[in-house]
């Protein structure tokens, strides 16, 4: 039961990240949010990976493309 908590904590901080940075009205404080989102989806899925909820590269997988995907919107702006 546990495990199916931290695999539902991960699937809901990135949820959140993707629904904040996603705004089509984002201010500038709208990144400030994305950015906190995102630290926090990066520990979500840092602790899965070692705790071995998900698998290491999946994790790096996970994060490197949110990254990105937040790069992509800041350099949007």
């Amino acid at each position: 039961m546990q495990n199916k908590a931290v695999k539902s904590a991960v699937r809901t901080s990135v949820k959140k990240f993707v629904t904040l940075a996603q705004r089509k009205d984002m201010p500038e404080s709208g990144i400030a949010e994305s950015e906190a989102a995102l630290k926090e989806m990066v520990k979500k899925i840092d602790t899965a990976a070692r705790k071995g909820i998900i698998k290491r590269n999946a994790a790096a997988r996970k994060k490197s493309r949110m990254q990105k995907f937040f790069n992509s919107l800041k350099a949007a702006q």
